[in-house]
């Protein structure tokens, strides 16, 4: 049973996401400004804050198991630093190919000083709106792990959602280890739409 604390923050939740996509929407003229107030309600009382992604791979071991993983992700409609934190595991699309998607963990944001273990290489600092993404998997080297250490800084803007749930098998299942302020943030969101049931059934094997 969901107390209705929970329910309030779900809802105010709710209504943060419904403004920002529709700020987004009506920024990028797919709507009009007399449409604004439609939008945000129909995203408030229609949909999730969630979607269901399959991720397989070594490069997150352990934290998504090597077989493969049935994921409950949160959606995040505008990525920036006060939505994302340094530690939370995101979905984003790869920067080597946009039609497919990588889960990694956020390991730094703009104004970090990025120094590479290789003396011959600069230390930089991370642009605006940039961010640097690693894979959890330390056994891999850096070009099997495939993260930013290969292809570089990643723009915050192809983030699309933050891993909260993480489904290896029926009996392997639990909540994503990410910050501590997102995990704050999304605990109302897991109460509320976290399935299991609904999880396993779409999960592949």
């Amino acid at each position: 049973m969901v107390s209705v604390s929970t329910w309030c923050r779900y809802i105010g939740h709710k209504l943060e996401y419904s403004m920002a996509v529709s700020w987004k929407h009506y920024k990028g003229g797919q709507i009009s400004e007399g449409q604004v107030g439609d939008t945000i309600w129909k995203n408030l009382l229609q949909g999730k804050l969630t979607f269901l992604h399959w991720n397989k791979g070594e490069e997150m071991a352990p934290t998504i198991g090597s077989q493969g993983g049935t994921l409950l992700v949160r959606k995040i409609p505008v990525p920036g630093p006060s939505r994302i934190f340094i530690g939370d595991v995101v979905v984003l699309k790869d920067p080597e190919n946009t039609d497919n998607y990588l889960v990694r963990r956020l390991a730094a944001t703009e104004g970090f000083e990025m120094v590479s273990k290789d003396e011959k290489e600069e230390p930089f600092i991370l642009d605006k709106d940039e961010c640097w993404v690693l894979a959890d998997n330390e056994a891999l080297k850096p070009k099997e792990a495939k993260d930013s250490r290969t292809f570089g800084p990643v723009l915050m803007s192809d983030i699309i959602g933050r891993v909260i749930y993480c489904l290896r098998n029926a009996v392997d299942h639990g909540p994503v280890q990410n910050s501590h302020f997102s995990n704050k943030k999304d605990s109302p969101v897991l109460e509320v739409e976290l399935d299991v049931d609904e999880m396993a059934k779409n999960h592949k094997t």
